[in-house]
C-alpha cells in the first residue's frame, strides 16, 4: 500500500490530472507541510505515517480556524473555501466521533475517576485522551469535560 505520504502524493497526481483545483492545491499545501517537517531538524528524515497524520490533523485544524475567522470577518466566500479544503483533508483523518459518542466516553471517564468539579478536568482528560486518540480535537474534548463537570 505504501506510506501515508505516498498515498497523498498519488492522490495529488490524480487531482492534477482531473484538473481538480481545490483538491490539488489542498494536497499540495499539505505535502509542503510534510516536506518542511522532514527538513526541519538537523538532518532530513522520512516521517512515519503517524507523524504525517499529525500534520494532516494540524492542517485540517488550521482550515477550520481560518473558516471561523473569515465568518466573523464577514468573508463568506473565503470561509467556504477553507471549509472545502478541510473536507478534502477530513477524508484522510480517522472518522471523527459524533457528539453522543464523545459524551459517552467522557461520562464513563468521569465515573471511572470519580472526578467532580472543575479542578478534576486534567484527571478526566488523562483517561479520555487515549480512548479518543485522533478521533476528536482537544478543544472539543475539553468543552465536553467542562460541561459534564459543571465548571
Amino acid at each position: 500500500m505504501g506510506t501515508f505520504k505516498s498515498r497523498l502524493q498519488n492522490d495529488l497526481t490524480e487531482a492534477i490530472r482531473a484538473r481538480d483545483e481545490l483538491r490539488s492545491s489542498t494536497l499540495r499545501l499539505t505535502l509542503t507541510a510534510v516536506t518542511n517537517e522532514e527538513v526541519a531538524g538537523k538532518e532530513a528524515r522520512e516521517l512515519s505515517d503517524a507523524e504525517v497524520l499529525k500534520i494532516v490533523v494540524r492542517e485540517a485544524k488550521k482550515r477550520r480556524e481560518a473558516a471561523e475567522a473569515f465568518d466573523q470577518g464577514g468573508r463568506a466566500e473565503s470561509a467556504a473555501r477553507e471549509r472545502a479544503e478541510g473536507e478534502v483533508l477530513a477524508e484522510y483523518l480517522p472518522k471523527q466521533l459524533d457528539d453522543a459518542e464523545l459524551k459517552d466516553i467522557v461520562a464513563a471517564a468521569i465515573a471511572e475517576t470519580g472526578a467532580s468539579g472543575p479542578s478534576a478536568m486534567g484527571q478526566v482528560m488523562k483517561v479520555v485522551r487515549p480512548k479518543v486518540g485522533d478521533r476528536a480535537e482537544g478543544g472539543r474534548i475539553a468543552a465536553e469535560i467542562k460541561s459534564q463537570l459543571g465548571s
